[in-house]
């Protein structure tokens, strides 16, 4: 199931609405990163200022200078961690527009939906990227802790998280939220599998930024999937 959703999905990467959500949700994880760190520098500036006194030492210019240039590297490092969990987030903001492409290529059969309101969305949008950037920030910690592990703490992490949320999105647009997180509840393991092979390739640069549409598009088909499955009554 997993695979074939993989497959199918690999098919359809030259779908325009595919590269429009793309150059969106990397657009949009830039900014974020700038505004970021924008503030860091403003909050450098606020707290020491052009000339800072030290003890035994007397007054120096040179360290706000320093510490701004440590929260540049701060920054380049965190997002290396983070730039991917955050593009993911912002690109479920789009995930509708990824599941119409998909069901319109391969389940044209299908009742339209209404699809979820841009306010619902943003919601869901911003909740997701509050739990997934606090869970890859405590998760910092147990990388220094357990470093040989590093890179499977991440995988099993973020396939839980991108799993649960892609699924929910992906299954709600038909099913209601309530009953997508009854099927989500019923099909976890196969969920976080394939939550797990989508957060495998994040640790390859490049390469992750098309992660959240493929995983998008993926999960749609693996919605339909379960669905077809399950039957009717499922």
């Amino acid at each position: 199931m997993i695979f074939a959703a993989f497959l199918k999905t690999l098919g359809q990467l030259g779908d325009p609405r595919f590269r429009r959500v793309l150059l969106l949700g990397i657009g949009l994880t830039l900014a974020l990163l700038v505004v970021a760190y924008a503030g860091v520098l403003w909050l450098v500036k606020a707290t020491v200022g052009d000339t800072t006194v030290l003890p035994l030492i007397g007054e120096v210019t040179w360290l706000g200078d320093l510490l701004s240039g440590a929260s540049l590297f701060l920054m380049v490092g965190l997002s290396v961690f983070l730039m991917v969990p955050v593009a993911s987030a912002i690109t479920s903001l789009f995930l509708d527009e990824v599941a119409q492409a998909v069901e319109d290529r391969h389940y044209p059969g299908l009742a339209p939906v209404a699809g979820t309101g841009f306010g619902e969305a943003l919601k869901d949008t911003v909740n997701f990227l509050g739990v997934i950037v606090l869970a890859n920030t405590l998760a910092l910690i147990l990388y220094a802790i357990f470093t040989p592990f590093a890179l499977f703490i991440f995988w099993g992490l973020n396939g839980y998280l991108l799993g649960m949320e892609y699924f929910t999105l992906a299954a709600m647009r038909r099913e209601g939220r309530v009953a997508a997180i009854r099927l989500r509840k019923k099909n976890r393991l196969t969920i976080w599998a394939a939550g797990v092979l989508m957060a495998m390739p994040l640790s390859v640069p490049l390469l992750n930024l098309l992660i959240p549409i493929l995983g998008a598009a993926t999960f749609t088909h693996i919605y339909h999937a379960i669905r077809r499955r399950a039957g009717p009554s499922g």
